[in-house]
């Protein structure tokens, strides 16, 4: 019997937190680390995903058009400054 090792081919990580230089296949750097650390910002403060679809093509074009509703004005200027 021949021993064969099979490689997974997988994303590690959620979709939520993907930039959108990776959703569109381009290059990516550390500004992706950035946009991910935006989008947990964001639901620290709103407690739901800053982009959030019914299936991954949809979350895909959320991301890249990059809109997401505001958080909440109990938080400050510059809060609301930091996660967009």
């Amino acid at each position: 019997m021949e021993n064969s090792i099979t490689q997974a081919n997988t994303v590690v990580g959620t979709p939520y937190y993907l930039s959108p230089e990776a959703c569109e296949n381009q290059p990516y750097s550390s500004k992706s680390d950035i946009w991910a650390l935006g989008c947990v910002l964001y639901e620290f403060c709103t407690l739901k995903h800053a982009f959030d679809a019914s299936n991954l093509l949809s979350l895909v074009y959320k991301i890249v058009k990059g809109q997401s509703e505001p958080i909440p004005d109990i938080y400050s200027k510059d809060m609301h400054n930091l996660v967009k």
